[in-house]
């Protein structure tokens, strides 16, 4: 039985790695360059679901990345799996804490284009940590809970006051259900290679953030050099203004397309 249940996987993977994407019908792509989207903390993939319909409307395939949140190798590994099954160039794009991610992450040769969103950008030996404590403590570090684990997650109300304020009541309580724990030794991990350094890149500030200090995000989009977008908007901007966000996303695509 079990021999026969791993014949069965085996061709339904072959079977789906031969297969175009799901939601992509022939001819109806209009961009070489993939599109690859990383969640941050007290998240998960489904925090792109108002982006991503945006983009395929562009007829930009778009892939997510399931990070565990347990650690920055894990997370990069986890990215460069989707990295790995995916063909031609690639505009990398990391949220929150997945900006750390994808700095580690986009050194891969198929990465030719970043977008932070709200996120973290550390330079060499750098950690989350250390960009943190460079700036006023954010008032979502006031409403977080730790398990007997070491794992943190906003508590509803962090959720519904700092985390995501700009989005409808009812749907910040689902993403307090539904978030991404992450374990607190994440912030102590320091990159070991800086994608930043080579790739062009582009940054979304969230003015109003609660969770990352603007301040904070503005100065890491100037050190990086990054093309810059200013939304008024909380650390949920692909929430709150995915619109917005698809469209420096999409800005980033045509640019790596035109190379």
């Amino acid at each position: 039985m079990i021999m026969r249940f791993s014949s069965a996987i085996a061709l339904l993977a072959a079977t789906f790695l031969c297969s175009p994407s799901p939601g992509i019908s022939a001819g109806s792509r209009t961009s070489s360059v993939t599109v690859v989207l990383v969640h941050g903390a007290w998240a998960d993939a489904s925090s792109w679901s108002k982006v991503i319909p945006f983009l395929q409307q562009k007829g930009i395939v778009v892939k997510t990345v399931s990070n565990p949140l347990t650690s920055l190798a894990d997370d990069v590994a986890a990215t460069r799996r989707v990295l790995d099954s995916t063909d031609g160039k690639i505009v990398l794009v990391g949220h929150s804490w997945a900006g750390t991610v994808i700095t580690e992450a986009g050194n891969d040769p198929k990465v030719a284009g970043l977008v932070y969103v709200a996120a973290f950008a550390p330079d060499l030996g750098e950690t989350g940590d250390d960009l943190i404590k460079r700036y006023p403590t954010p008032p979502a570090l006031s409403t977080v809970a730790v398990d007997k684990a070491g794992y943190v997650r906003q508590t509803e109300e962090g959720v519904l006051k700092n985390f995501a304020p700009d989005i409808p009541v009812t749907a910040a309580k689902v993403l307090a259900v539904t978030q991404g724990p992450l374990n607190s030794t994440t912030f102590a991990d320091k990159v070991s290679a800086v994608a930043w350094k080579s790739r062009p890149s582009w940054y979304i500030v969230s003015k109003n953030d609660r969770v990352v200090s603007p301040e904070l995000e503005a100065d890491a989009a100037k050190r990086m050099n990054a093309k810059t977008t200013v939304l008024p908007s909380s650390h949920v901007s692909l929430l709150s203004h995915p619109k917005e966000v698809a469209a420096v996303i999409e800005d980033a695509v045509t640019s790596i397309s035109s190379k």
